[in-house]
């Protein structure tokens, strides 16, 4: 439990860091980091990592994806974008497929595309959030989105959880803690809103909006996690790495924000965060 704590105290203080550089390069640089970090750790489990030139593509993809809109956003090498170089990805991957086709199969070659793009599209929704007007509070709410929903569900299933949700899954989550999950995620991203809104003098919100898309995150969440739980089970593996001491890898923390970052944004660019 103590290692838990110290290596939660150490990522709220970069993740704090984080938010507060979120217009600039060193945040494109952390989420480039964490996306490599993320499909290294399924590459590993699945077995894949040994496709390493293959690996390293793929790798130097999201990199470049999650660093370019940094670029753009200053206006340099604008002809560089995402069109282009994911072209260039897709290519190098086909031709890396042609050299060593009698090792690498359409398996792996479909498996490793897809992972790659899967990740990199919900990933760089954060990048995305960064840059635009209140991304701060975005990202924030993003985040505890994911993550909090987690919280309440502990504590309403541990004094309430009498029905069984997965067992096979994830033996410890019930139907009662999902509720409670989705219950206090609503109150606590209403809470996060009010406090941004009048004492830090944010941009109006709907406030509705942020408590519906709370509890549906709660949702989204667990869906994640569940996902990567199964993936865990399949693979055999307890934890995805280790990068986080009592944690595990970025994937055990990042599961629920891989589907709950792309659902956020896309409220966002409806017009239903901000009034």
């Amino acid at each position: 439990m103590g290692t838990r704590i110290k290596s939660a105290a150490v990522a709220i203080i970069l993740a704090v860091i984080m938010l507060i550089l979120h217009d600039t390069f060193v945040f494109n640089l952390c989420i480039g980091f964490i996306i490599c970090v993320a499909i290294w750790e399924i590459f590993r489990a699945t077995g894949y990592a040994k496709h390493q030139k293959v690996a390293i593509a793929c790798y130097s993809f999201v990199a470049l994806d999650a660093i370019m809109p940094a670029l753009h956003a200053h206006g340099w090498v604008t002809f560089f974008n995402s069109e282009l170089y994911y072209l260039l990805f897709l290519i190098a991957v086909c031709v890396l497929y042609l050299m060593d086709h009698k090792n690498f199969t359409y398996t792996d070659f479909f498996v490793m595309i897809g992972v790659t793009s899967l990740y990199n599209y919900c990933f760089s929704k954060l990048t995305n959030m960064a840059r635009v007007p209140g991304g701060v509070f975005l990202l924030l709410i993003t985040l505890c989105a994911a993550w909090l929903a987690d919280s309440g569900a502990y504590f309403a299933g541990t004094f309430l959880g009498k029905t069984h949700l997965c067992p096979e899954i994830s033996p410890k989550k019930t139907v009662e803690g999902l509720i409670g999950g989705v219950a206090a995620n609503g109150i606590i991203m209403l809470i996060i809103s009010l406090v941004y809104r009048y004492l830090c003098k944010g941009y109006p919100v709907h406030f509705v909006w942020i408590v519906v898309a709370g509890m549906i995150c709660a949702v989204i969440g667990l869906i994640g996690d569940l996902t990567a739980s199964i993936i865990k089970r399949q693979t055999g593996i307890k934890d995805y790495g280790n990068i986080m001491p009592g944690h595990g890898g970025v994937m055990d923390r990042f599961d629920s924000v891989v589907l709950v970052a792309p659902f956020m944004f896309y409220l966002y660019t409806q017009g239903l965060i901000f009034a």
